[in-house]
């Protein structure tokens, strides 16, 4: 802004101006910016580290397969010099562990295609092509390793290079990786419909998407998430027509999701995320000075209670709990605010009036906040921070139906990572 442009402003303008540069920076807590921004301050502001008194010591759990034990018992009496037989009987003081792990080293297996002459013919016959020879010299677990590592550890290709030769001792060139990663996304594929498939016959969506780059340009990384599926999607824009692309048609009876005019319209009824309402609220307080603010967080920490207790109350308690919360809500609706912060939630507010409590009337199935997705975005967002984005988009289509497989299968087996990457390339 130009001095000229201050110059035009009104007295009541440039004081609302000045107020709002006195205004506190946003946090975690009062804003969507991640934790890791937050880290300065509370460096400043940490206490010595190290246990507090009165805590209770932990000890690591000892392996119960042990791939060897070795017994140490006495030979002879430090008090007499006695020496002590291997024939009386023994008690275990103490365990202890020795943890190690072995040198990995690339097993090379060779296979050469040997010729001979016939003796009847003279024709010089070659042994056909193995079928090693006729896929990638690089084996499954490899392959496995390589998609763990570049997806789920954010690793560049750069960094994925050197990683491979110092721990294994491979040469493997970008190119190479390239080629082995494209070859191995290709198995998720199915994994990756399959999910859709649920998804595209679920009750209830939850929905979030956070920026990338991709082939240089900005991008989006969506999720879409039901209680069976998560579906991880790479798209070039933030638009509506990506959920009509993933739901192709189907329409839920619940959608959850923040106030982003993309993710509104595409079910019966819809929840708002309250946390996102709860941080803009936290923001208000620490900003502003109006009483409306204070009341907003109130009824959201009224709300918050009866999220946790949804599934457990009586349905008459949560149904008399909603109408009290509906009844407040519309005095705090009603209500004059003089802080713009609290003016502009209480407008949001007041557009989302009917999504605000629609978990109350799916106990256990809408949850009140979108930190589910938020959650399952979160690998995505490091990985944006460690390397930039994407190549190509074929990468990030890629890695996003990784993250599907694996993301279904932990929610809805518990599977580990690793093994569900090395089992869906391998099958």
């Amino acid at each position: 802004m130009s001095r000229g442009d201050l110059e035009r402003l009104s007295k009541e303008e440039l004081i609302e101006l000045v107020l709002k540069l006195q205004r506190p920076a946003k946090t975690s807590r009062t804003s969507s910016k991640p934790p890791s921004t937050d880290r300065k301050e509370r460096r400043e502001q940490s206490r010595p580290g190290g246990a507090k008194p009165g805590h209770e010591g932990h000890n690591r759990l000892v392996a119960e397969d042990p791939d060897t034990v070795v017994d140490h018992r006495p030979t002879e009496c430090p008090d007499c010099g006695l020496a002590l037989s291997a024939e009386l009987p023994v008690e275990t003081v103490s365990v202890h562990e020795h943890i190690e792990l072995p040198e990995v080293k690339p097993v090379v297996e060779q296979h050469r295609r040997l010729a001979v002459v016939c003796p009847g013919c003279r024709a010089r016959v070659a042994a056909p092509r193995p079928a090693e020879a006729a896929a990638s010299p690089f084996g499954l677990r490899l392959h496995a390793t390589a998609v763990y590592l570049k997806t789920f550890q954010a690793l560049s290709y750069e960094r994925l290079q050197k990683a491979l030769f110092d721990l294994f001792g491979l040469r493997i060139s970008q190119g190479g990786l390239t080629n082995m990663l494209r070859r191995a996304e290709t198995r998720f594929a199915a994994g990756r419909d399959a999910a859709l498939s649920v998804l595209r016959r679920a009750t209830v969506v939850a929905s979030d998407e956070t920026g990338v780059r991709i082939e240089g340009t900005n991008s989006y990384h969506w999720v879409f998430r039901c209680e069976e599926a998560v579906v991880h999607h790479a798209a070039p824009t933030r638009g509506a027509c990506v959920v009509h692309e993933i739901m192709d048609g189907h329409r839920p009876a619940v959608w959850l999701s923040d106030r982003y005019s993309a993710q509104q319209g595409h079910a019966d009824r819809q929840q708002t995320c309250l946390a996102h309402l709860a941080r803009d609220v936290a923001y208000a307080l620490e900003a502003g000075n109006d009483i409306l603010a204070l009341r907003l967080k109130l009824w959201l920490d009224k709300a918050f209670a009866l999220a946790r207790t949804v599934t457990t109350a009586a349905p008459s308690t949560v149904a008399t709990k909603r109408r009290k919360l509906e009844r407040s809500l519309d005095d705090i609706l009603a209500a004059p605010a003089t802080c713009d912060l609290a003016r502009d939630i209480q407008n949001r507010m007041r557009r989302a009036r009917d999504q605000l409590l629609t978990f109350a009337a799916f106990p256990g199935r809408v949850e009140a906040t979108n930190n589910a997705c938020e959650r399952d975005l979160r690998p995505a967002v490091i990985q944006r921070k460690n390397t930039n984005g994407y190549r190509a988009m074929w990468s990030a289509k890629g890695e996003a139906a990784v993250r599907t497989v694996v993301a279904t299968a932990r929610l809805t087996s518990g599977a580990g990572t690793f093994s569900t990457v090395l089992g869906t390339i391998g099958a």
